[in-house]
């Protein structure tokens, strides 16, 4: 896979370090204006960051929608600085068309849409025009479920065919279970149990645990205090065979999958 000018062979695992440019990201230590992106962004690279993935709208539980015109002025001034100043490829986390297409041309890499192309109709289409990767990630309206992974894997499917019909080429094509997103507690940890499951899709797979509520919640820690549980997720799904991790500590889950990639890969 190629994303941005970078060539991925998935002999390892690669970390996708989280660039929050909101006030209210779950990890508030995540959190950073544009004018702090560049460092925070290049002290990702030297811990081991592959990819730099920016957001500029929380999408925690309760999370309340911010316009577009909000978003693009929190993102693309960062955007913009980072292209200028390093090579890593740039993702943006969003799941409106309008918002991709500007960052796209401003120069990012890929398209993180946490809807898997169903919330706007025209992200597929904008995606495939302009050539770039995109990270499709598991997310539903409605919670319910017949059959939890049975489920998880037909909706993923269902993200597959819009991006490949809409032109999208599958070398540019990521697949993200969605830990915490639309999945209660006992879900999240059934998905987790089953990661392996997600392979059988053909598709390289990023995982998002990094601070979760599931973490917090199982180990009774606040968001501060979830870092050794994030690395047991990593290893986990270093495991079942993903290719990527995101991440708010690169260097800590860099060394974790170092470890674990000498003895899974």
């Amino acid at each position: 896979m190629k994303i941005g000018k970078q060539n991925f062979a998935f002999n390892r695992t690669f970390i996708m370090g989280i660039l929050n440019i909101t006030p209210d990201s779950f990890f508030s230590n995540s959190r950073v204006i544009p004018i702090e992106a560049l460092a925070a962004a290049k002290k990702m690279i030297e811990e081991g960051a592959d990819i730099i993935d920016i957001g500029g709208e929380s999408t925690r539980p309760g999370f309340e929608a911010i316009s577009v015109e909000e978003e693009l002025k929190r993102i693309v001034p960062a955007l913009i600085e980072l292209k200028n100043n390093v090579d890593t490829p740039i993702s943006i986390d969003t799941y409106k068309a309008s918002v991709a297409e500007k960052v796209i041309i401003e120069g990012a890499d890929l398209i993180n849409d946490i809807w898997g192309l169903k919330e706007d109709p025209k992200m597929a289409e904008v995606i495939s025009r302009y050539g770039v990767s995109c990270c499709l990630m598991h997310n539903r309206k409605v919670a319910k479920y017949r059959n939890l992974i049975e489920d998880i894997i037909m909706d993923l499917k269902e993200s597959i065919k819009i991006a490949l019909n809409a032109g999208i080429k599958k070398d540019k094509i990521i697949l993200d279970p969605g830990i915490g997103f639309a999945k209660s507690y006992e879900e999240n940890l059934i998905v987790l149990r089953n990661l392996k499951r997600f392979k059988e899709l053909g598709f390289p797979l990023l995982l998002g645990t990094s601070r979760k509520s599931v973490i917090g919640l199982t180990l009774d820690l606040p968001v501060e205090e979830r870092l050794s549980g994030t690395l047991a997720t990593t290893t986990l799904a270093i495991s079942a065979g993903f290719d990527f991790v995101r991440v708010h500590d690169v260097k800590e889950n860099k060394r974790t999958a170092q470890m674990a990639d000498k003895i899974c890969r």
